[in-house]
């Protein structure tokens, strides 16, 4: 049984563009919401924090899928095993 190589996706231009607008207005909109949302200072700023919560766990999440997909590719397979070779290979100790 032969290995499937798999064509690497890339995204368009414009769908990048699309999405780092989209999270910039959608975070912009939500911190102009908090800042003038009719609540005490305490609220809002557990509001904010609560904001900043979900932006970094969003990175984390998206990097956490993108690395899995990652390490799934035929490519990503080689890329390791040519890592695991030259770590196999180096002595830390060798003087030249």
């Amino acid at each position: 049984m032969t290995p499937t190589v798999q064509t690497r996706q890339t995204t368009t231009t414009a769908f990048y563009v699309q999405a780092v607008i989209s999270f910039g207005v959608s975070v912009t909109a939500l911190a102009v919401g908090i800042a003038y949302i009719p609540v005490s200072g305490w609220v809002r700023s557990f509001l904010g924090l609560g904001l900043l919560y979900v932006v970094t766990s969003t990175f984390t999440l998206a990097k956490c899928v993108r690395d899995r997909q990652e390490e799934s590719t035929l490519v990503g397979r080689v890329d390791q095993a040519r890592l695991d070779k030259l770590l196999a290979e180096h002595d830390p100790y060798k003087v030249d």
